[in-house]
Protein backbone atom coordinates (compact mmCIF):
# COMPACT_ATOMS: atom_id res chain seq x y z
CA UNK A 1 0.00 0.00 0.00
CA UNK A 2 1.00 3.34 -0.86
CA UNK A 3 0.57 6.70 1.36
CA UNK A 4 -0.34 9.93 -0.48
CA UNK A 5 0.52 12.99 1.54
CA UNK A 6 -1.95 14.78 0.37
CA UNK A 7 -3.24 18.73 -0.36
CA UNK A 8 -6.77 18.91 -1.97
CA UNK A 9 -6.09 22.12 -2.95
CA UNK A 10 -3.28 21.33 -4.98
CA UNK A 11 -3.27 20.10 -8.29
CA UNK A 12 -0.59 18.06 -8.19
CA UNK A 13 -1.45 16.20 -5.37
CA UNK A 14 -4.59 15.91 -6.97
CA UNK A 15 -3.19 14.41 -10.26
CA UNK A 16 -1.09 11.90 -8.13
CA UNK A 17 -4.49 10.35 -6.95
CA UNK A 18 -5.76 10.35 -10.00
CA UNK A 19 -2.81 8.40 -10.87
CA UNK A 20 -2.92 5.84 -8.31
CA UNK A 21 -6.95 5.14 -9.29
CA UNK A 22 -5.70 4.93 -12.59
CA UNK A 23 -3.30 2.44 -11.67
CA UNK A 24 -5.65 0.14 -9.59
CA UNK A 25 -3.16 1.09 -6.71
CA UNK A 26 -4.27 0.98 -2.81
CA UNK A 27 -3.53 3.75 -1.40
CA UNK A 28 -4.26 5.45 1.68
CA UNK A 29 -4.64 9.57 1.98
CA UNK A 30 -3.24 11.50 4.95
CA UNK A 31 -4.42 15.33 4.98
CA UNK A 32 -1.21 16.38 6.17
CA UNK A 33 -2.96 19.85 6.81
CA UNK A 34 -5.60 18.33 9.02
CA UNK A 35 -3.06 15.75 10.42
CA UNK A 36 0.64 17.16 10.66
CA UNK A 37 3.30 14.80 10.81
CA UNK A 38 4.48 14.10 14.35
CA UNK A 39 8.85 15.01 14.83
CA UNK A 40 9.19 10.86 14.68
CA UNK A 41 6.59 10.57 11.61
CA UNK A 42 9.16 13.49 10.04
CA UNK A 43 12.14 11.52 11.03
CA UNK A 44 10.99 8.33 9.33
CA UNK A 45 10.44 10.04 6.68
CA UNK A 46 13.42 12.09 5.98
CA UNK A 47 15.13 8.92 6.05
CA UNK A 48 12.90 7.23 3.14
CA UNK A 49 12.90 10.49 1.20
CA UNK A 50 15.17 9.55 -2.21
CA UNK A 51 15.45 13.36 -2.40
CA UNK A 52 17.33 15.75 -0.33
CA UNK A 53 15.65 16.29 3.02
CA UNK A 54 15.66 19.78 2.06
CA UNK A 55 13.58 19.26 -0.80
CA UNK A 56 10.59 18.39 1.27
CA UNK A 57 10.40 22.41 2.25
CA UNK A 58 8.17 24.39 -0.45
CA UNK A 59 9.95 27.82 -1.91
CA UNK A 60 6.41 29.35 -1.71
CA UNK A 61 6.15 32.78 -0.85
CA UNK A 62 4.88 31.43 2.87
CA UNK A 63 8.68 30.38 3.63
CA UNK A 64 9.66 33.73 2.65
CA UNK A 65 7.13 35.41 4.97
CA UNK A 66 8.10 33.11 7.93
CA UNK A 67 11.60 34.90 7.87
CA UNK A 68 12.93 31.56 6.52
CA UNK A 69 16.30 30.56 4.41
CA UNK A 70 17.63 28.03 2.86
CA UNK A 71 20.34 28.06 5.81
CA UNK A 72 17.15 27.16 8.07
CA UNK A 73 16.38 23.71 5.88
CA UNK A 74 19.84 22.54 5.45
CA UNK A 75 19.74 20.01 7.53
CA UNK A 76 17.28 17.12 8.32
CA UNK A 77 17.02 18.42 12.21
CA UNK A 78 16.34 21.92 10.79
CA UNK A 79 13.59 20.30 7.94
CA UNK A 80 11.79 19.05 11.11
CA UNK A 81 11.74 21.76 12.71
CA UNK A 82 10.45 24.46 10.47
CA UNK A 83 7.72 21.68 9.26
CA UNK A 84 6.52 20.73 12.90
CA UNK A 85 6.18 24.50 13.24
CA UNK A 86 5.03 25.37 9.27
CA UNK A 87 3.39 22.33 8.34
CA UNK A 88 2.01 24.01 5.30
CA UNK A 89 5.44 24.47 3.44
CA UNK A 90 5.46 20.59 3.21
CA UNK A 91 6.04 19.59 -0.46
CA UNK A 92 3.17 17.50 -1.99
CA UNK A 93 2.31 15.34 -2.38
CA UNK A 94 4.75 12.87 -0.99
CA UNK A 95 4.51 9.39 -2.00
CA UNK A 96 5.52 6.62 0.92
CA UNK A 97 5.61 3.01 0.21
CA UNK A 98 7.31 0.42 2.01
CA UNK A 99 11.04 2.11 2.51
CA UNK A 100 11.21 4.64 -0.31
CA UNK A 101 9.21 7.77 -0.34
CA UNK A 102 9.31 10.56 -3.17
CA UNK A 103 8.21 13.88 -3.50
CA UNK A 104 5.86 13.87 -6.29
CA UNK A 105 6.71 16.70 -8.63
CA UNK A 106 6.82 16.20 -11.23
CA UNK A 107 3.71 14.70 -11.93
CA UNK A 108 4.76 11.92 -13.88
CA UNK A 109 7.20 11.54 -11.32
CA UNK A 110 4.02 10.11 -8.99
CA UNK A 111 2.52 8.15 -12.02
CA UNK A 112 6.19 6.11 -12.24
CA UNK A 113 6.49 5.35 -8.57
CA UNK A 114 2.87 4.01 -8.31
CA UNK A 115 3.23 1.87 -11.68
CA UNK A 116 6.23 0.21 -10.20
Amino acid sequence: MTMIMHNPRCSTSRAALENAEQAGAEVEIRHYLREPLTADELRDLLAKLEDAPSDLVRRDPGFAAAGLTDADVDTAGKVIKVLLAHPELMQRPVLVRGDRAIIGRPKDRAAAFLAE
